[in-house]
């Protein structure tokens, strides 16, 4: 498996962003905060990680929800998938968003996000009067159906 090794600067004092397997994408994202936060339903709250890094040109690194917070409590990072530029150097925070009905309380140390590095590529729009057709044309928004054919 291919390595990228990333500059990080951890103030918090809490470990790095880890993979909890070792097949996994993404890395674990803690709650870096000093005293819990309580999070109403409908609410949001920007939760500092206390990292701050410094990713090559070409890279990006997103905060992706936890399937399991998801799951069971309805928690979830409000903008979807977040992105940290390469050229950022702030503190990353995750914004959690409360989907449930009830009040959740973040503390010190819970894993609250994944993080996912990723490579992208610049584009260079080449405007055109036509497209290649293909056999989907242009189907979208459920025109596949939504059970297996037999």
């Amino acid at each position: 498996m291919k390595h990228l090794e990333i500059k990080i600067r951890n103030t918090s004092g809490l470990p790095l962003p880890s993979y909890q397997t070792e097949q996994s994408a993404g890395m674990d994202l803690v709650a870096a905060i000093g005293a819990a936060v309580t999070i109403t339903p409908g609410e949001r709250a920007i939760i500092p990680t206390g990292l701050y890094i410094e990713l090559p040109e070409g890279y990006e690194l997103q905060i992706r929800g936890r399937s399991g917070l998801a799951a069971k409590a309805g928690i979830m990072p409000a903008n979807g998938v977040g992105t940290i530029d390469a050229d950022y150097r702030g503190e990353i925070g995750v914004i959690l968003l409360n989907t449930s009905k009830t009040t959740f309380t973040v503390q010190r140390g819970d894993r609250i996000a994944q993080a996912v590095v990723a490579q992208f590529e610049h584009v260079v729009w080449n405007e055109v009067e036509t497209l290649n057709e293909t056999g989907r044309g242009s189907g979208g928004f459920g025109s596949t159906g939504a059970k297996e054919s037999t």
